[in-house]
């Protein structure tokens, strides 16, 4: 691959790993991607191992994103519907208000399910702040299986 192809992967890859933090952009998506479209232009078994290899990293961070937060907020007893009403609040916020709305949205949402389901704002809001911090790890899992991700195939690819 040329110098300047493996220059649009790794920009590919960039925009990736902030699409883990911006949820507008499907970043281990595009990461995954960019690797894989470069291991079909390189060609060869060692640009096909590293994709399978950033691409298991990737896949075993996704399934982590949600395996451990989702253990955490059901210990905390917060119910898979009050999720699902803050991601919808979250998703309408997004288009509220751009980019912002998302997380707003999103904290109001599980603040609002939880407030209709129990007695009062003291029982509600740890359960928002847990399904914050739920939610934070669950991004933080993503950025670093993206950048992960990243570090296997730039390390590859300046060796070759």
């Amino acid at each position: 691959m040329p110098a300047w192809g493996e220059w649009l992967v790794l920009l590919a890859c960039l925009v990736g790993v902030v699409g883990t933090i911006l949820p507008v952009l499907p970043g281990s998506v595009l990461v995954g991607g960019a690797i894989v479209v470069w291991a079909v232009v390189e060609g060869g078994a060692t640009a096909w191992v590293t994709a399978l290899l950033a691409c298991a990293v990737l896949v075993v961070g996704y399934a982590l994103t949600i395996l451990i937060p989702g253990r955490q907020m059901t210990a905390a007893g917060i119910p898979t519907r009050t999720l699902v009403v803050g991601g919808l609040l979250g998703i309408a916020g997004f288009f509220v208000v751009p980019v912002v709305g998302l997380p707003l949205g999103f904290v109001l949402g599980v603040y609002l399910a939880e407030r209709v389901r129990l007695p009062d704002h003291a029982a509600a809001w740890p359960s928002t702040v847990t399904a914050m911090k739920g939610t934070g790890l669950s991004v933080l899992i993503g950025l670093v299986a993206a950048v992960a991700a990243t570090g296997i195939w730039a390390s590859v690819a300046v060796m070759t």
